[in-house]
């Protein structure tokens, strides 16, 4: 089995130190950009889940399409870099100050300090509370003509990473109404503008000419949402698509080697079990669960190597986790399952997902389990997984999609408030390890607490880590500038062509 753990550290070796980007294949767009080229043709694994708001699951829609921006963005190190924001510093425990570069909204307007304020004001504002802004309170005010003045209600060392968030996009003033939603369609900043939505099915994006970032090579994009990954493979063989993102292991080896981009991420696979209601309340059915599952397998037969063995929520993508990794405390012992029945769900726009269910269901029957699998296109199946109405769940989950902060993924998915936990986990000595992590400043000390959260979680066997994957994006061999992101919030940007 390759290791997806010393393809990272090389592939960080070798990436360029980008502005919030991850390169493949080609070059940035200049100052001018093309004048004319060919409409970008992508295939996207996810139809959009909430009519494209800025706010949830759709926001990394819009930043992998280039149409989105933030203040900052990650670099290949993980690190805030410059996006709408040319530079920051810190002023004191709680106040930044983010000095604004020159860039205009795609209705022409200027990108000010009172425009980029109100969009952050609205994002706190947003139900529900956007994964990034859980337990954080912010205020941003104008400072000048080129400054906006952030500060939080409590330490926030992290709030530049913070701010890269997809679901923390500034948009002009025009693009929010009196219900407080949010309207991205010209209202963005990036190098293509939204411009057509049909349902769940296609989106049409035109080349933004004054993106500040250069203009943009490529013309427009025509984006097809295609949730059967066989099918998108089959659209990149036939070259009905340029790009097709998250290309099935199973397809990968009927596919042309040179079309193939192999990306190392922090995506885990998990099993997440529910602690509030139903059978797996119980820590010691929890335990036989975990007891049961067979991860090298998982890894191995199911990911074809691409993928390594689950470790924890952090995976070895995030270089640094396991050197500092922590032995989970405090677990109940496995009771015997007796026949006990539970229902298992997941999703299959990504095509591995039901695979692995299958094989997770048939390791837990072997143990005594009674498992009845339901498998649903994600956006059907959110809702009911949020509501707590399956006993168990599989799920890819990026652990640094959010904010790039290693705590943030704690925060919002094991914490009593969180906004996206699966598990419907409440547990004390978790909040307040996530809670010490969340204000420690010093780097290593806050990975060091993080970690000390993590065990803390996996003591409570809510969550089975099952695999660290990577992903596999097709790219036609004519088409340069794909972005490759470990984050998996960009993949069309100013400088792809064809």
């Amino acid at each position: 089995m390759r290791s997806l753990s010393r393809r990272l550290l090389a592939a960080l070796a070798a990436a360029p130190l980008l502005t919030g980007c991850f390169a493949s294949g080609g070059e940035a767009s200049s100052g001018d950009g093309a004048q004319g080229g060919s409409r970008l043709r992508v295939a996207l694994a996810f139809p959009p889940a909430e009519g494209l708001s800025p706010y949830g699951a759709d926001a990394t829609l819009l930043s992998r399409l280039g149409v989105t921006e933030g203040l900052t963005a990650l670099d290949a190190n993980g690190a805030a870099a410059p996006a709408l924001a040319e530079s920051w510093r810190r002023e004191n425990a709680r106040t930044w100050e983010f000095t604004l570069r020159e860039a205009t909204f795609q209705d022409g307007t200027a990108v000010t300090p009172a425009a980029v304020s109100d969009s952050l004001a609205r994002a706190t504002r947003a139900k529900p509370v956007p994964a990034a802004l859980l337990g954080v309170t912010l205020t941003a005010k104008a400072d000048g003509s080129r400054a906006v003045r952030i500060t939080t209600g409590a330490p926030d060392p992290v709030l530049p990473m913070r701010l890269s968030s997809p679901s923390l996009a500034i948009l002009a003033p025009k693009a929010y109404d009196k219900q407080g939603d949010a309207d991205p369609a010209g209202t963005a900043t990036g190098p293509f503008e939204l411009t057509e939505l049909n349902g769940a099915t296609s989106a049409g994006l035109d080349r933004y000419d004054d993106y500040w970032g250069g203009r943009a090579q490529a013309p427009g994009i025509d984006a097809r949402f295609i949730k059967d990954g066989t099918a998108r493979a089959n659209a990149l063989r036939t070259g009905e698509v340029d790009i097709a993102e998250a290309i099935p292991v199973a397809q990968a080896a009927a596919l042309d080697k040179s079309t193939l981009k192999e990306t190392a991420t922090t995506r885990t696979t998990s099993l997440q079990l529910n602690t509030a209601s139903g059978p797996f309340k119980d820590p010691k059915l929890r335990a036989a669960a975990r007891t049961a599952v067979d991860t090298s397998a998982i890894a191995e037969d199911v990911f074809e190597g691409y993928a390594d063995p689950g470790a924890g929520i952090y995976g070895p993508a995030v270089t640094w986790a396991e050197g500092k990794r922590a032995r989970p405390a405090g677990r109940a012992r496995p009771a015997r399952p007796a026949g006990t029945t539970i229902t298992l769900a997941t999703y299959d726009n990504r095509p591995e997902l039901p695979e692995v269910a299958q094989v997770v269901q048939q390791q837990l029957q072997k143990a005594g389990f009674k498992v009845e699998l339901e498998v649903r296109e994600y956006s059907r199946l959110e809702n009911d997984a949020l509501d707590g109405r399956f006993d168990a769940f599989i799920g890819a989950r990026n652990s640094l999609v959010d904010t790039g902060d290693p705590v943030g993924v704690l925060a919002g998915d094991y914490t009593c408030d969180g906004g996206y936990n699966l598990a419907q986990l409440c547990d004390r000595k978790v909040d307040s390890a996530v809670t010490k992590a969340e204000g420690t400043d010093d780097t290593g000390k806050r990975q060091d607490a993080a970690m000390a959260a993590e065990a803390a979680i996996l003591g409570t066997d809510a969550v089975v880590p099952l695999a660290h994957q990577g992903i596999i994006v097709g790219v036609s061999t004519g088409v340069r500038g794909v972005l490759l992101d470990p984050y998996e919030r960009a993949l069309v940007g100013a400088g792809t062509r064809r």
